[in-house]
């Protein structure tokens, strides 16, 4: 039986990771990491290569823990197989209660924007998260009623996004006319900015978001000791490539200072220059396809973890919450709890967009940023087993996992460094509730 799993080559397992990896962060965080790098276009591309090498480090280094089990279930299984089913309580409860619903809470409000900016609704922040809570339960009920429907639309939406990515970055290459006007300068010094520059990687691990789950189809890969490290090298190096294509490809055709003004609003301008008055509308439809097929693929993946918990003990109620509902072949009660954190985040949400606490930001990068520093465990036990002689290669063994720390901790101090005073605040709630899995599945094993 397990070598009918292994059926993945070198080719399937990298176009896995760039197909996971490619989001829709770069569509709206662009404008971020410009303006984070002080306007500077050489600073924001140095940022990107930053956040690819903190990816590679830590992909490789957890491809150590995955080929090491059969296991199927990401880090989760690396933290219950590795550390303890403790911790993997813990990152559970972090995974179900901040990380994916905080996520799929922001793509959903995105999604919003860019349906504002479609049909010319009037683009207020109530506006974009009403838009954005309906897609968010739309796909609740889409993914539990039709895993076929659900299948076809991650499907559809994944090549769509690449089309935008790509076609922006070749155009630009060979985009020779002027650049537009812009109505005041936004851009700050480069040399003004000191450190804060490192605060753009907090948008960035939004942008490569996601290559952790791609360590989860080691199992099922041919040689993976030897395939999956060149793979999660490879995979996060043409991610790299496209977003830097498309990101030069804006600045070529409507420059730092015109992204810096329009913000989100920039690929419709950048659309009705090339392709006419219908241009914007035609990039927009693109996008919207390609941002809710995000949003379809972490509903998709939120819908189940509730009642992987259950069925592991992890979470209160475990006994109904795991029940699956013969006709859709998954949980109602895993469903209904998935959507009701969610609509608990769309809150939060709109409440810190309204404050504009976070100074830009949103709730979902500090999610992620505390994601680096639970990976931080992960690294060291892979440093540990390196000591203990399972892990042989000194490179693979030591130098990623020491590297990938070092990442961590830049990803985690630019993500404070973008807001100190409620960055650190979120982080702490994020820290409770992976502390509040810990202690749940303590309690309830003793």
């Amino acid at each position: 039986m397990k070598t009918e799993k292994k059926h993945y080559g070198l080719g399937t397992a990298v176009s896995m990771i760039v197909g996971i990896c490619i989001g829709s962060g770069i569509f709206f965080k662009a404008d971020d990491i410009l303006g984070y790098a002080g306007g500077n276009v050489g600073l924001s591309i140095l940022v990107f290569f930053i956040g690819a090498c903190c990816v590679i480090f830590g992909n490789i280094t957890l491809s150590q823990l995955a080929a090491q089990t059969d296991r199927s279930g990401g880090i989760v299984a690396y933290f219950e197989t590795f550390i303890s089913p403790k911790a993997a309580a813990a990152f559970g409860w972090f995974q179900m209660f901040a990380y994916y619903p905080s996520i799929a809470v922001v793509v959903s409000w995105v999604a919003g924007i860019y349906t504002v900016m479609l049909f010319h609704f009037p683009n207020t922040l109530e506006v974009q998260v009403g838009i954005g809570t309906f897609y968010l339960i739309a796909f609740h009920f889409l993914n539990y009623f039709s895993l076929r429907l659900g299948g076809i639309f991650q499907n559809m939406a994944t090549i769509t996004k690449l089309i935008p990515l790509i076609g922006i970055g070749i155009i630009g290459f060979f985009w020779r006319a002027p650049l537009p006007e812009t109505t005041e300068i936004l851009t700050v010094p480069a040399q003004n900015i000191g450190w804060g520059w490192l605060a753009a990687l907090a948008p960035i691990a939004f942008s490569f978001d996601g290559w952790a789950v791609s360590t989860s189809i080691t199992h099922e890969v041919k040689n993976a000791k030897r395939t999956m490290p060149i793979a999660l090298t490879i995979g996060p190096l043409i991610v790299l490539a496209v977003y830097v294509a498309y990101f030069l490809g804006m600045v070529a055709i409507v420059g730092p200072d015109y992204i810096l003004q329009h913000q989100d609003a920039t690929i419709y301008h950048v659309g009705t220059m090339l392709f006419g008055p219908y241009g914007g509308s035609l990039i927009l439809i693109f996008i919207l396809i390609a941002v809710l097929g995000v949003v379809n693929g972490l509903v998709l993946g939120n819908l189940r973890l509730p009642q992987a918990l259950a069925e592991k003990g992890m979470i209160p109620n475990s006994q109904r919450i795991k029940l699956i509902d013969k006709r859709t072949l998954l949980s109602p009660y895993a469903a209904l709890t998935s959507a009701g954190i969610s609509l608990v985040w769309m809150l939060v949400h709109y409440l810190s967009q309204k404050t504009a606490i976070l100074s830009g930001g949103d709730v979902s990068e500090i999610a992620i940023v505390f994601s680096y520093i639970t990976y931080i465990f992960l690294y060291h036990k892979v440093i540990k087993m390196s000591q203990a002689g399972v892990i042989t290669n000194p490179i693979f063994g030591k130098v990623f996992p020491i590297l990938g720390m070092i990442g961590s901790a830049i990803i985690v101090i630019g993500g404070i460094i973008s807001n100190p005073t409620f960055v650190p605040i979120f982080l702490l709630i994020c820290g409770c509730i992976f502390t509040g899995g810990y202690l749940y599945h303590r309690k309830a094993k003793s």
